[in-house]
Formats: C-alpha cells, structure tokens, sequence
C-alpha cells in the first residue's frame, strides 16, 4: 500500500477527531452536536474554518484562541491525533475495507465515552444503547463474528458486571459501578464476542487498580470514587483487537500444557 492512502487515512482520523471534540463536549449538556457550528466556550465567538483544522490550528495559533487569547485545552489536539493514529492502525490491521470503517466506528465511540467519562462520571446511554445492537449487528454481518459468540458476549458482558455491582452494593452498602459501565461492557462483548471478555475485564482490571493505587500514593487520599471505569474498559477493548488474537493463543497453549 502506498504511503499516500496512510497520509490520508490519518488526515481522515484527525478530522474526525475533530467532531468527536465537539460530542465530548455537547452530549453530556445535550446540546445538538450538529448546529450551531463550532465556538469558542468562552468569548462564544465562531470559530473560522481555517482555524478548525485538526491539529495544524492549534500549532499555529499557539494553543490560543483568536479572538480572546483564552488557552485552547491540550485534550483537543490530544484527541484529535489519537483518533488519526488509531485510523492509521486500524487501516494496517483492516486495509481499505467495510471492517476498517466498522472498527473506526467502534473505536471513536469509545474515544468520546471515555473522554465524557473521565469528565462527567457517565457513559451516555445515547451511544451504549443503540450501541449495542449496532455493533452486534455489524458484529455478525461485518466482522464475521460467529452469532453466538457476539450473543453470549453481549448477555454475559452485561450479566458480569451487573453481577460484580449487585454482590459489591450488597456486601459494602454502597453502589461500586454504575450502570452505564455495565450497558458499556454489553456493547464490548455484542461486538468482540465473549472471549474478548477474558481479556477486557483481566486488562481493564488490571490497569484500574495500577492508575488506582498510584493516585493514592501521590495524593495521599481515597480515590475509589474519582476513577471513572469506562476507560479503563475501552483501553482494554482497543487493545483486543490489535492484539487478542496473540492474547487468546497464548491463553490456548498455557491451558494445553
């Protein structure tokens, strides 16, 4: 493949990545993520297009806006050239295919719910629910995921975590996990079907409790409750696909021991 199709593949990722800024910041207000155009939150100025192009604006206006000189946040950029590499290595793992564009679908998803989750503690139903049969559809149809395999994943990604929430209320008094990590985990297994959960939930556990502990080290306080989970699950979800598959034959070949 020449370089060029993995220069405009970035260039696509970086765009979107540009709308998914807007849905970070628009969901969790349910503010229309279409109209009115982009502005600047504070001086409430529009934004000129040639001032809205994925990360070159930002370089060039120093990180500022144009019309009140107030700091653009570092997490615009940021997300913006994460969606344009993700787009680059999906289209390594995918080539110029219906599975590349059904798992940039999947992924910038899970770009906006964890950005909104780190912000906001939710995971908005407005993107789990319909998630959820979109992805297994596209699941079964697409990405040739065996029907079943995406059916247990989806009632059994639900069922484990509502599981672990109702045994933690019960003995601690106190809710543990909300639901939207719940519907989130449904949507994770509708799509990579129910062996991803292995590595979803051992992945996203295990990173959790590292950024956990090392959070109460530095600030020296209980974080239990200031660690949103829906990242955590995403990261492990976007890490199945580049590497589940190894993640799995290794699982197969210790069991075979």
């Amino acid at each position: 493949m020449v370089w060029w199709m993995d220069v405009f593949v970035a260039v696509f990722g970086a765009a979107v990545g540009s709308f998914l800024n807007v849905c970070i910041w628009r969901l969790p207000e349910e503010r229309s993520i279409v109209t009115p155009r982009s502005f600047c939150p504070v001086c409430n100025h529009p934004i000129r297009f040639y001032d809205n192009i994925p990360l070159l604006s930002y370089l060039l206006l120093r990180g500022q806006c144009r019309d009140c000189q107030t700091r653009i946040p570092w997490r615009y950029p940021l997300v913006e050239g994460l969606t344009g590499m993700l787009a680059v290595f999906l289209f390594w793992k995918y080539g110029a295919s219906l599975k590349f564009l059904v798992a940039f679908l999947f992924v910038a998803s899970l770009i906006v719910i964890t950005f909104i989750d780190i912000d906001h503690q939710i995971i908005p139903d407005i993107i789990s629910l319909p998630g959820i049969p979109i992805f297994f559809l596209a699941a079964v149809f697409v990405m040739k995921v065996p029907f079943y395999e995406a059916l247990w994943g989806l009632l059994a990604g639900g069922g484990i975590l509502y599981f672990i929430a109702t045994v933690y209320a019960f003995l601690r008094k106190q809710e543990g996990m909300g639901g939207g990590d719940i519907k989130l985990l449904a949507m994770l297994g509708a799509f990579l079907g129910w062996k991803s959960l292995i590595f979803i939930i051992l992945i996203s556990s295990l990173t959790a409790a590292i950024v956990g502990i090392t959070l109460m080290v530095i600030r020296g306080k209980d974080m239990k409750y200031a660690i949103p989970f829906g990242p955590f699950l995403s990261l492990a979800a976007i890490a199945y696909i580049f590497w589940g598959d190894l993640f799995m034959r290794a699982l197969f070949m210790m069991h075979q021991r």
